[in-house]
């Protein structure tokens, strides 16, 4: 009884090895995988081309944050747009003074420790949305999106 056990036995595991083996012709390779996160959002505009003192101060108070902060953070905002991003629009559509206010109201609620997020839309790729729209205090250009919907960026 045993012995007729430890035929069976063996019999099951040679076709089991034989049937899943490699054949000749598909050798296993070697992958080429990438693990890096393709970080596609970002497309900076370098250059200094102002036409006004605003512009200068302007783009020096994003270029700075991108270099020390969004850069060595890496892509980690949960909204779109981007805080930086989110800095250029607000300081464009209203002033320096008002849209640093608006970009430091903005960092605050990016931070990772609070995750209570959801009274805000989402874009397709699960980000937050939250446009710089909402907080210039006219209430013509504020545009209310439920949390349910998913908004096209």
């Amino acid at each position: 009884m045993i012995k007729n056990n430890l035929k069976i036995l063996f019999l099951i595991i040679f076709i089991s090895t034989s049937a899943f083996c490699q054949l000749e012709d598909l050798k296993w390779k070697k992958a080429d995988l990438s693990y890096e996160i393709p970080n596609n959002f970002r497309q900076r505009d370098y250059s200094f081309e102002f036409n006004n003192a605003g512009d200068l101060v302007k783009k020096s108070i994003a270029y700075t944050y991108w270099f020390f902060i969004s850069d060595v953070d890496g892509d980690n905002c949960p909204f779109r747009p981007s805080c930086s991003a989110f800095l250029m629009q607000s300081v464009e559509e209203t002033n320096i003074a008002q849209g640093m206010l608006m970009f430091f109201d903005r960092f605050t609620r990016d931070m990772n420790i609070y995750k209570g997020h959801n009274h805000y839309p989402r874009v397709k790729t699960g980000h937050y949305f939250d446009p710089p729209d909402n907080y210039t205090l006219d209430q013509e250009t504020i545009k209310y999106i439920p949390s349910t919907h998913i908004v096209k960026e």
